[in-house]
């Protein structure tokens, strides 16, 4: 697709945010698996079906506008997957804490770049006077930071302290 206005921008970015949020998915999954604390494991599974969620409201969105979301494959996220599952699964590790902090930290790179995502997509979609789409978004972008803050919290309360001793 030739990109010619801002709406083109606008789907552009949403089929990278499907293709992105298609790609993290299973790698996400991965994580829940290879975490040994108990919040984390919870945290990342919510980010999972957050994951999820997301996918269906930008194919959604991408659909109603009579495009396919599948027309693009998001090259950052491929490179956050592989980072992800070298660094916080594939690495050895002698200490399941330290473990939880890498994971930590590879998945909350993934997330920031859907934050980046949705971010984005929201300011578009209200410039295009797309309101039902921005608010769908914005719930996107809104619970995207929830799961970030959830995130942050458990290493700051537990996995980074338990990593450190």
């Amino acid at each position: 697709m030739a990109i010619s206005s801002l709406k083109d921008v606008y789907i552009d970015q949403l089929q990278d945010l499907y293709s992105a949020c298609n790609q993290s998915h299973p790698v996400t999954e991965e994580l829940v698996n290879a975490a040994k604390n108990k919040d984390l494991k919870s945290a990342l599974k919510a980010g999972a079906e957050g994951i999820r969620n997301g996918m269906a409201i930008a194919k959604e969105i991408v659909s109603a506008h009579g495009e396919d979301a599948t027309d693009e494959f998001c090259k950052g996220m491929e490179g956050l997957v592989k980072e992800a599952r070298a660094h916080g699964l594939a690495a050895e590790f002698s200490d399941q804490d330290a473990q939880d902090a890498m994971i930590i930290t590879q998945y909350q790179r993934m997330v920031h770049y859907a934050l980046a995502g949705w971010g984005c997509t929201v300011a578009f979609a209200k410039r295009l006077g797309l309101d039902e789409d921005a608010s769908k978004l914005q719930k996107c972008l809104d619970e995207t930071y929830d799961g970030d803050r959830r995130l942050t919290k458990i290493a700051e309360a537990d996995v980074n302290a338990y990593a450190a001793s």
